[in-house]
């Protein structure tokens, strides 16, 4: 739908929760609290936008358009939409647009609805009571009833950004990707290209006022540029290092090869050492694929301000992403698969990103095994997780932790394949010697000691052909 057909719905409403109209009034304080109380009056109602139009007089409600416009202010020496931004909290998208019409000019605000908070601006709550602008505070019911939306709202079905022109979501969504993806070709027109997309459930559509409309588990994966999806910004992954002969990448790069399976790779080649002839990988790239997959998709959304992010050191390669992971480290092996984010897990399991069954975590466990390179270590803090890949070391002289971790994850992996630990396998495991099986059995024991393992036949009296499982088994 084009600008003048979302403003002739916009003018054909009476003003209401979602929508306020204006003539030339565009005052910093009363802008900024009107965002906030359309963008909870909008979560409230279940609406993919909420509007300001100015260009109509407020008595008559004729539309007569407006020669202002509200972006020319500064406060202080701030343009007002960067202070406006700055002080809504949790920040949400906005987006002003211009627009002739009967030859009168009109400028349209669009706002997205709150997502798991309520919007603040200047730390206080605002919304909208009929076409009344008020105090959240004020009104404990509408704020039970607007929680209780909340709660019920997942980012990743969220609107990204509402209201867009078709060539405005072909422009802001990476398309060839997903089809690239999907191994099958691009559509040869837009209209084949965005019907193609709602079908994969990528694109939404509500009308009358609405355009085409990204969700939000499709920017996170597919935008063209993250800040231009709206609220999937802040939601893929960003990268760092330390090394400085390693070029640290754009944003855009680093989204795009977080999205393709084939160059996830990137991320562990781009700290590799080339030695000699040949290029010598640091990490199995199966294993930087799935664990960076696993930190997108399983983020925890709600949490504002933050993100994925990848940092690479000459020793080791960090991945964090936030919130606390739904199901115990110690299981990640072999429990049942659980998605915190279904939809967005959905679609990167049709894009072949991930599998959605629960394997790609003990896939990238063994080969990390097969590489012989130091078992990972899960770290988990208030708010969130953290995987740490190391380069290859000295894991029989190395610390006891990491030690008994390699051994925890041994008996994980030939347990969930239908095998049992023996000091045999994990001798393998560490690349060790048949001669070196007393130094074995000790690491055996520190970890059934500390509780991470446990005999499979308690009888049996032998050290050296004793069969282990996880405690768990």
């Amino acid at each position: 739908m084009t600008l003048e057909g979302i403003l002739r719905n916009l003018l054909a409403q009476k003003e209401c929760e979602w929508i306020e109209f204006k003539r030339n009034d565009a005052e910093p304080d009363d802008v900024g609290q009107y965002i906030s109380a359309l963008a909870n009056s909008t979560a409230l109602l279940g609406k993919d936008a909420a509007w300001i139009v100015w260009g109509v007089d407020d008595s008559s409600r004729t539309p007569v358009g407006t020669a202002i416009d509200p972006r020319d202010r500064k406060v202080g020496n701030e343009p007002v939409e960067n202070w406006w931004a700055r002080l809504l909290e949790p920040r949400i998208d906005f987006r002003f647009d211009e627009v002739l019409f009967d030859g009168k000019r009109f400028v349209l605000l669009r706002i997205q609805p709150a997502v798991a908070f309520p919007v603040a601006f200047q730390g206080t709550k605002w919304i909208r009571v009929g076409s009344a602008k008020k105090k959240l505070a004020d009104h404990p019911g509408k704020e039970k009833e607007l929680w209780a939306a909340l709660s019920k709202h997942t980012f990743e079905d969220g609107i990204a950004r509402a209201g867009l022109e078709e060539t405005q979501v072909l422009t802001l969504l990476d398309h060839g990707a997903l089809f690239d993806l999907l191994q099958q070709p691009v559509p040869t027109d837009p209209v084949g290209i965005l019907a193609a997309s709602r079908w994969r459930g990528s694109l939404s559509r509500v009308l009358p006022v609405a355009s085409t409309s990204p969700t939000s588990a499709p920017s996170c994966s597919l935008a063209t540029w993250p800040r231009s999806a709206g609220s999937g910004g802040r939601r893929c992954a960003s990268c760092a290092t330390e090394a400085a002969t390693v070029p640290r990448p754009s944003m855009r790069s680093c989204l795009r090869r977080a999205t393709r399976p084939a160059s996830l790779r990137w991320f562990a080649m781009s700290v590799n050492e080339a030695r000699s002839t040949s290029e010598i990988r640091m990490y199995p790239d199966r294993a930087v694929r799935e664990l960076i997959g696993n930190a997108l998709i399983h983020q925890d959304f709600a949490m504002i301000g933050t993100g994925p992010m990848v940092e690479m050191f000459d020793d080791r390669l960090e991945i964090t992403n936030p919130g606390k992971p739904i199901i115990d480290p110690l299981r990640f092996i072999d429990h049942a698969p659980h998605s915190r984010n279904e939809r967005l897990a959905g679609l990167m399991r049709r894009l072949g990103i991930c599998e959605e069954r629960g394997s790609g975590y003990d896939k990238a466990m063994m080969s990390i095994e097969v590489a012989q390179l130091p078992a990972p270590e899960i770290r988990v803090d208030t708010s969130h997780t953290h995987v740490v890949l190391f380069a290859h070391r000295d894991m029989v002289r190395g610390d006891k932790s990491a030690r008994m971790r390699a051994c925890y994850i041994h008996a994980c992996l030939r347990y969930v394949s239908g095998q049992q630990m023996t000091n045999t396998s994990l001798r393998e495991r560490f690349g060790m010697e048949e001669e070196d099986y007393t130094a074995v059995s000790r690491f055996i024991r520190e970890t059934v000691q500390a509780g991470l393992l446990k005999s499979a036949d308690p009888s049996s009296k032998s050290k050296k052909y004793a069969r282990y499982l996880p405690f768990w088994a």
